[in-house]
């Protein structure tokens, strides 16, 4: 008889063993830690419950708690390490940015891209107003952030437009540090306003630098799965 071609269903376990072997690989230390979370933990509260007479009771509490600080290690960890491996990549912003959808209308492809050396900008609409964010080096993109704000004031004058640049040079943004960044900008907003200005940016779709040939972001973005730990 011959054997079913259907995957095999992966369950939660399969996924934070991915995420565990993908974190201890680039940084091996953070098994000791997690480690050290789970028995720290167990051992306060196994000394909390010789003081109050419940050492037993304490002890499985301590444990649950262990296990959460562990799993949180492990979060903070593996997303570290996933954004890591896709940085310098075409698309790697997009990949982070996909996490924060809710509240935000996300231009999926560049609005504006040099056909060159593949700098890219990525436009965003949300309650704090229209966000740029650039992939390329300080020298290069300044003036595609540039020609890119001048466009959308055109459209929407009274709107707040807020230009970030990521990678490592001074005065940009690590991908570790693009989510924060993003959600900290001041709200300026209804949500109302959110769907109007996104309509009306929509316009210059029609105007958007052409895709170079052989490039397509969408493509070359990494796996968002990936920069989970998935």
């Amino acid at each position: 008889m011959a054997k079913s071609s259907t995957p095999k269903k992966r369950r939660w376990y399969h996924n934070l063993a991915d995420a565990y072997r993908l974190t201890a690989a680039a940084e091996p230390w953070v098994g000791w830690a997690m480690l050290g979370a789970f028995l720290g933990s167990i051992g306060i509260a196994v000394a909390i419950g010789f003081a109050t007479g419940h050492p037993i009771y304490a002890g499985f509490l301590g444990g649950g708690f262990g296990l959460t600080f562990a799993m949180l290690i492990l979060s903070w960890r593996v997303r570290a390490v996933s954004y890591a491996q896709i940085e310098g990549h075409p698309g790697a912003s997009m990949a982070v940015l996909d996490q924060i959808k809710r509240g935000w209308n996300i231009e999926r492809e560049p609005v504006a891209i040099n056909p060159r050396t593949q700098d890219m900008v990525f436009r965003m609409v949300g309650r704090p107003g229209v966000v740029l964010i650039s992939e390329g080096p300080a020298s290069r993109v300044k003036r595609l952030l540039k020609d890119e704000e001048r466009r959308i004031t055109r459209v929407v004058p009274n709107v707040p437009v807020h230009l970030v640049q990521t990678g490592r040079e001074e005065g940009q943004v690590p991908l570790t540090k693009l989510q924060s960044k993003v959600r900290k900008l001041p709200k300026k907003l209804t949500a109302e306003e959110v769907s109007t200005v996104a309509h009306r940016l929509r316009s210059l779709s029609t105007n958007k630098l052409p895709i170079p040939k052989g490039i397509d972001p969408l493509r070359a973005r990494p796996d968002r799965k990936s920069a989970r730990g998935r």
